[in-house]
């Protein structure tokens, strides 16, 4: 059974479509993204998913129930996790666990056992007894992680869930969301982060402007739109822009750098190097960001 179906799902603010007739689906157990640019539409249906937001069209379906008649039900099955800090800074860390459950009914001494589970899970323990405005930021991540998963969800719903940590948190989150992977846990999750989504995501979709461009496992995804390798050139010469078009090569001209991209069993980047001998030339592997940028374009969004 799938977990989450979402039919041609619309969202519209005083005429504004925020989004526009999106459709998918997340199965048991796995881990769904959801990616695009600011104001894609993203967070707007998450808010939807969990019940925040009104449909203006569409269905939404969680567990086989209809968010707009069983929303009771579905949300006593699900965790999220919010972009901005939402933990109580009057409470304590066990505080802040313990009075979440209460909205679920959870009994008080089963709200403490599974509180010191989860401090035990997220490293917190020691931090049990502190206020939560002396945590550094990745153990107030944590924290918020930790209550998300109070009342033992079905799914959990995370909202960019590592923005703003350091590398070393960032990777601790990560670790802990495979973990939770293993053990079955449905998981969507938007983020701005392509190697958080290529580590965590078994499947993802696109949008922009509240529309889906694509949707596929990350790595086919990587090599349909932007090859196996790529090679970064800048100040290309006219001869390179004319040997790239000759040869209907796949890349992006940005003017001052030009961008390739290298399909299976194609030999570019020796034809570049014998050809053209430029000396700031960058080859790698293609990556999801290859084809976030290629499909949503590299313009700023505010």
């Amino acid at each position: 059974m799938n977990v989450i179906e979402v039919q041609h799902l619309h969202k519209r603010f005083n005429g504004l479509v925020a989004v526009d007739s999106i459709s998918f689906c997340v199965k048991k157990a796995e881990c769904f993204g959801l990616l695009g640019p600011n104001g894609a539409g993203k967070t707007t249906t998450m808010r939807m998913l969990y019940g925040f937001s009104p449909l203006t069209q569409g269905s939404i379906r969680l567990f086989g129930m209809d968010i707009g008649r069983d929303w009771r039900q579905i949300k006593a099955r699900i965790g999220v996790c919010q972009q901005d800090n939402t933990l109580d800074p009057d409470l304590t860390v066990e505080q802040n666990l313990r009075v979440f459950a209460g909205y679920f009914s959870i009994p008080p001494k089963q709200a403490f056992e599974r509180g010191r589970e989860l401090l035990d899970f997220f490293a917190l323990s020691h931090k049990k007894n502190a206020k939560v405005l002396d945590l550094s930021g990745g153990m107030a991540r944590r924290l918020i992680l930790a209550r998300a998963l109070i009342n033992q969800p079905d799914l959990l719903i995370l909202d960019e869930p590592t923005t703003g940590l350091d590398p070393q948190s960032k990777h601790q989150v990560w670790q802990k969301l495979e973990t939770l992977k293993e053990e079955g846990l449905t998981v969507l999750i938007t983020t701005h982060n392509m190697e958080e989504a290529s580590r965590l995501c078994d499947r993802l979709v696109i949008i922009d402007h509240g529309k889906i461009l694509v949707e596929g496992r990350p790595q086919e995804l990587v090599t349909r739109y932007a090859g196996t390798n790529v090679v970064e050139i800048e100040g290309p010469s006219h001869e390179l822009r004319e040997y790239v078009n000759a040869n209907s090569i796949e890349h992006d001209d940005l003017g001052r750098r030009m961008v390739l991209y290298s399909l299976e069993g194609s030999d570019l980047n020796s034809a570049v190097r014998e050809r053209f001998r430029t000396d700031k030339c960058i080859y790698r592997n293609s990556t999801l960001e290859d084809v976030f940028l290629r499909l949503t374009g590299r313009e700023l969004r505010e």
